[in-house]
């Protein structure tokens, strides 16, 4: 599992960390769609949501697919600028002027990407020039509800007044919210910013990934970076360079761009703390397969309130000694229970920190 990047040839100074205003405003949006994602930022979700414009309110429903369940390249345009080597704007206005050297096929498949089916792949048909995969657009639409429908068939119809749609929608919400929030965070992501240029600079790549994320890891041999997350895919740099975007609205989300012909791009988040040693996602599923079994199931209700030996597990459970042991293996190699020895006997105790933060993890997991 995981997106990997090939950066065969990826010149050191084409790696660049750059904060986004643009992107961040898409993080807002998102958040403000789904704040069960973002637990931390409740109280700012509320109180947005509480003096927003009810006219700005249903103009983010309009076309919500674009940040609630996915995050669209269209917030990253500078990604997608020929020549794979623009950067993000300083401020949303240089962003917003990017966003209009997009070519109409890269603003429609960045808009259906991922909810109307359109691909990663350069070249090919787009549903603009292709009657069956604008078909196709528009059945899948269709099927995620006449909001969605609707704005489709006019971005499919006219792609300039779409772009001239969605470019008041995003001023409009920088005055209503953003600007207010983002005077706020650039200092902060700014100074992440200058962090990770430095160790790129004094300690190299690998050390400034680390650094992002223990998720994204750099294999120096094969020059590939690899981000865990669920699913597979892959991208390359190039000719062009790489860009780390930090965002302080995205916890739990790191998000990888991976369009094919745009720069790739990894969106992290800074500031939280539990973003310290997030699990890789083979080890947590190894700790949820671990606990779907019955019997350890029964085992942990013992070993969440007392310390056993494997003598004591096999009175209490009516197993043989040979059985506890198999389950112990199992719960022991996942990380969830510790041992200790007395004198000459080992006693096992479930670990209820590791176990608390599942649920975490989990939801992390899933949404990185």
């Amino acid at each position: 599992m995981g997106v990997h990047i090939d950066i065969a040839g990826l010149r050191p100074e084409r790696v660049a960390v750059v904060p986004s205003p643009l992107a961040e405003l898409g993080m807002a949006l998102h958040a403000l769609s789904e704040p069960g994602h973002h637990p931390g930022l409740q109280a700012w979700v509320t109180g947005v949501t509480a003096r927003l414009d009810p006219h700005l309110a249903d103009r983010m429903c309009e076309a919500d697919f674009l940040w609630r369940t996915t995050f669209s390249d269209l917030f990253m345009p500078w990604a997608g600028i020929p020549g794979r080597s623009a950067l993000p704007g300083a401020t949303l206005a240089e962003e917003l002027d990017q966003l209009d050297k997009l070519s109409d096929e890269q603003f429609v498949n960045a808009a259906l990407e991922f909810t109307c089916g359109a691909g990663h792949g350069e070249g090919g048909p787009t549903a603009l020039t292709d009657p069956e995969v604008r078909r196709r657009a528009l059945d899948l639409a269709a099927a995620r509800g006449p909001r969605q429908s609707l704005f489709s068939e006019r971005l499919l119809a006219d792609p300039p007044s779409i772009r001239a749609w969605l470019r008041q929608f995003l001023q409009d919400c920088d005055e209503a919210f953003f600007a207010e929030v983002w005077s706020r965070l650039r200092h902060q992501l700014a100074a992440d910013a200058r962090h990770k240029t430095d160790l790129l600079r004094h300690k190299g790549l690998a050390e400034a990934l680390n650094a992002v994320s223990p998720a994204v890891t750099l294999d120096e041999a094969a020059a590939r970076i690899t981000v865990d997350k669920l699913g597979e895919d892959r991208t390359a740099t190039g000719d062009g360079g790489l860009l780390l975007v930090p965002t302080s609205l995205g916890w739990p989300h790191l998000m990888v761009l991976h369009q094919q012909g745009w720069q790739p791009v990894l969106h992290y988040p800074v500031g939280s703390p539990e973003l310290t040693a997030p699990q890789t996602l083979e080890r947590l599923a190894l700790r949820l397969t671990a606990l779907s079994h019955p019997v350890r199931m029964r085992m942990c209700r013992y070993l969440a309130r007392s310390a056993y030996t494997t003598s004591e597990l096999v009175q209490v459970l009516g197993m043989t000694a040979p059985e506890i042991s198999r389950h112990l293996t199992v719960l022991r190699k996942a990380g969830l229970i510790t041992t200790r020895r007395r004198g000459r006997y080992v006693l096992n105790q479930l670990d209820v920190t590791v176990v608390a933060r599942l649920g975490s993890e989990f939801l992390e997991g899933i949404l990185r």
